[in-house]
């Protein structure tokens, strides 16, 4: 059987969710240059509960809106130092969360930074589409924009 007819198609750049952390939709550059995801955050707190390390987080979802802020909590997965593509080494929180891309769902690895400098607040690295998607370079959006009312129907898992 040919694996691509069970890839999900993705363009450039796409509307994804990341139903465990409450945000309904957030636009992320698909990066195949980049090893990790990564997800803008700012008021970064690690602390521990009940014995279980985690973190507490905010960010702004959308592009040039610092008006909307979302508070997260996660369970601290790990701290790595991640160097970016200007060559800056960063030590980070890692956290694992669900993502949903369209109507699939997967279990993904996150490092929380400070993204505000960037265009988008979430980079989609390849480690978190490594033998589940195909990129086409030339489309945008091939998802369509993730519905707050609605979640996914029949959503598989890859």
């Amino acid at each position: 059987m040919d694996e691509s007819l069970e890839k999900v198609m993705l363009g450039w750049r796409e509307w994804v969710a990341l139903p465990q952390l409450g945000i309904e939709r957030i636009k992320a550059k698909v990066d195949t240059g980049a090893r990790s995801s990564a997800l803008h955050t700012f008021e970064l707190q690690t602390f521990e509960e009940n014995g279980v390390a985690k973190v507490r987080f905010s960010i702004h979802p959308f592009q040039r809106n610092s008006t909307k802020v979302k508070h997260c909590v996660a369970d601290l997965l790990d701290e790595r130092y991640v160097t970016d593509s200007g060559g800056h080494r960063e030590m980070r929180p890692v956290i694992r969360t669900t993502i949903c891309m369209g109507d699939v769902l997967r279990d993904i690895e996150i490092t929380l930074t400070n993204r505000e400098s960037m265009k988008f607040r979430m980079l989609l690295g390849r480690t978190a589409m490594c033998g589940s998607v195909t990129i086409d370079p030339a489309a945008s959006y091939l998802l369509g924009k993730p519905d707050s009312r609605h979640p996914p129907h029949g959503a598989s898992s890859i």
